[in-house]
């Protein structure tokens, strides 16, 4: 992806089911669940860099020693620092008792991390700062170890203020920048109440019933309770991904489906999907369950995921991308005149590459049948020099951009600055044969195109080509995200700043102000989650013009070489990525009334210059 936005993050969670005696025999270390747990992590690296964490909780501890840990850490390289701290008390024991690791017994009570029960959290900071204290697991600590709580997730909500108020807490500076502060709140005190019931054994799966309707966003939770009960929940459109893998030993949970498998090479129907509405609850006991919390609602999974966000190495999301590409090359040979014997092809990196091989498909399918047409249409008529060059003609593919290592800037002038960001990406000298050549490269999606404007397009322009067509596997990026992506300013998306510049051109720029006392209107009447007011700024211009518009504002004013945009349709989403259908990024169809709230703020707060989020 040229422009870098923020990934949701990732859950790992993990219950061993054998006493650590068996996994020392089994596997020859009693540290088996924790480095599981280290690798399960590490495979969804992808998902979060801005932090991790680890809790841990210990079953059958006697009263007085503590049975519930955690280590977070916001370090340069997250996952790795908590799991040296983890080792450095494994070490030190070692040095006082180079046996011990014999001895599972005495290794669980002088090893803090080493509980039956993990939950890992991989963090981007789509909320809250990037510091250790905002890294999840979150934990809430009560004198009673059935009331003690540790929760992390992959999730955004947009109405923390209003569970706050639901159960009379006026939160603190810290809550009010964290909705995981929020949902903790909430679950907790039903928690409590299930506990105030059942002493020491809560009913989660009623605590449960009670808390997530409460919640508007999309969700993958999981938590863990001092007395051993823990859990996994999904919320009711499938926003958020959710797998899960059970056998004899472990029961696992995490946000990609590929890192279950890799971590406990198992294939991939072993794997399942935590459906929409879901909970696994995991009892004390080890005995398990997968109920029907919440009613399912339309299935709206974050397409995304498929787009960009998870893991390439899934098999079904390494067909969908593919798939992304394939769809496009249609419109890619309209744009070329068919002109394949002038057109070289290429990608951005990296995370476009299925996609430019699935583009690379469709383009040598349409060849070959060329090639069948003509060999055809000879009868008899050819030698073998001139059947030899219609079989060898290829499609013209070349690696064009190299993404050199993370360019750290310490010119603090602007000019300066933006001369070194020209130089994040380099180009491939000699491939192309300027002025005869056009040049096309994929990209999996643009959203401010400030990266293609200030860097690729002039490394591109440095090959004199032609002409410069840039395609995203996605379509335009028109509306902001609050389930998860960091995606929640209106100013950010450069089809919504294309748009506002055709509106100004064709004399209709008073529109924008109509479109703002709606806005207002529906707020004062706390409406504002009723209807998506900016869907109606769309239809003031068709998607051709759109992307006539943003060719031409990433086009750096020095540059005379001719730039086309392409972008992905919808229907052609829908059709690569079938089981994803969650875009509203895309169409503005939010899937809760808390989305339509956060265009409408975000739009308010363009409209007012103010630089602040939607949520």
């Amino acid at each position: 992806m040229s422009d870098p936005i923020k990934h949701e993050c990732g859950l790992a969670f993990m219950r061993l089911r054998k006493p650590f005696s068996y996994y020392q025999q089994q596997y020859g270390s009693v540290m088996w669940g924790l480095n599981k747990m280290y690798l399960l992590m590490e495979k969804q690296h992808n998902r979060g860099q801005d932090g991790a964490g680890v809790a841990a909780v210990k079953l059958n501890v006697e009263a007085g020693y503590p049975f519930l840990h955690r280590i977070r850490s916001a370090a340069p390289q997250a996952i790795a620092d908590v799991f040296r701290q983890i080792g450095a008390e494994v070490d030190e024991l070692a040095r006082f008792n180079p046996e011990v690791h014999k001895h599972p017994g005495l290794m669980k009570g002088h090893i803090s991390f080493l509980g039956e029960l993990l939950l890992g959290h991989l963090r981007y900071g789509t909320q809250g700062k990037n510091n250790a204290e905002f890294c999840h697991p979150f934990i809430k600590r009560d004198t009673i170890p059935s009331r003690n709580l540790a929760l992390a997730g992959n999730f955004n909500l947009v109405n923390t203020e209003e569970l706050f108020s639901l159960i009379n807490i006026n939160p603190g500076e810290f809550q009010r920048q964290s909705d995981l502060a929020a949902m903790m709140e909430v679950i907790h005190h039903f928690i409590v109440k299930a506990d105030e019931e059942q002493p020491g054994n809560p009913d989660v799966k009623s605590a449960l019933r009670k808390a997530l309707p409460l919640f508007d966003g999309g969700f993958h939770v999981g938590g863990l309770l001092g007395n051993g009960t823990s859990f996994v929940f999904r919320d009711a459109h499938g926003i958020r991904p959710s797998y899960y893998y059970i056998n004899e030993e472990v029961i696992v949970a995490a946000s990609e489906r590929a890192a279950i498998r890799t971590a406990f090479n198992v294939g991939e129907n072993e794997v399942k999907e935590l459906l929409p509405g879901q909970a696994l609850i995991v009892q004390e006991d080890g005995k398990w369950e997968i109920e029907q919390i919440i009613d399912a609602q339309e299935r709206k999974a974050c397409s995304f995921e498929r787009i960009y966000f998870s893991r390439g190495s899934d098999e079904k999301i390494y067909k969908e991308r593919s798939a992304l590409g394939h769809n496009l090359s249609e419109q890619v040979l309209n744009s070329v005149n068919h002109d394949l014997k002038n057109t070289i092809f290429s990608f951005i990196p990296n995370t476009a590459e299925v996609a430019f091989y699935g583009l690379q498909k469709g383009l040598e399918d349409y060849l070959n049948k060329v090639k069948l047409e003509r060999i055809l249409s000879w009868d008899k008529d050819f030698d073998e020099e001139k059947l030899s060059e219609m079989i060898n003609r290829r499609i013209r593919i070349e690696k064009i951009a190299i993404k050199d290592v993370k360019m750290r800037t310490f010119i603090t002038g602007d000019d300066a600055r933006n001369e070194m960001v020209q130089h994040v990406y380099d180009i491939t000298y000699g491939t192309v044969r300027p002025g005869e050549d056009t040049l096309v490269v994929i990209d999996d999606s643009i959203v401010r195109g400030t990266t293609l404007k200030e860097s690729i397009i002039r490394m591109l322009a440095r090959l004199k080509p032609k002409k410069i067509i840039v395609v995203s596997s996605c379509p335009q990026i028109r509306y902001p995200d609050c389930y998860g992506i960091d995606m929640s300013k209106m100013g950010d998306f450069i089809a919504f700043g294309a748009t506002v510049e055709l509106l100004k051109e064709k004399g209709k720029g008073d529109y924008l102000n109509e479109l703002l006392e709606r806005c207002r209107e529906l707020q004062q009447n706390n409406q504002l989650h009723t209807e998506n007011v900016v869907k109606q700024l769309y239809k003031t211009s068709t998607t051709e013009e759109i992307s006539e518009r943003i060719a031409k504002m990433i086009t750096p004013p020095d540059i005379d070489i001719p730039v086309e945009v392409i972008f992905q349709n919808i229907e052609n989403l829908h059709k690569s990525c079938p089981s994803n259908l969650g875009d509203w990024y895309f169409t503005g169809n939010y899937p809760t009334p808390g989305g339509n709230k956060v265009v409408n703020k975000a739009f308010i707060n363009y409209m007012e210059g103010k630089n602040v989020r939607g949520y």
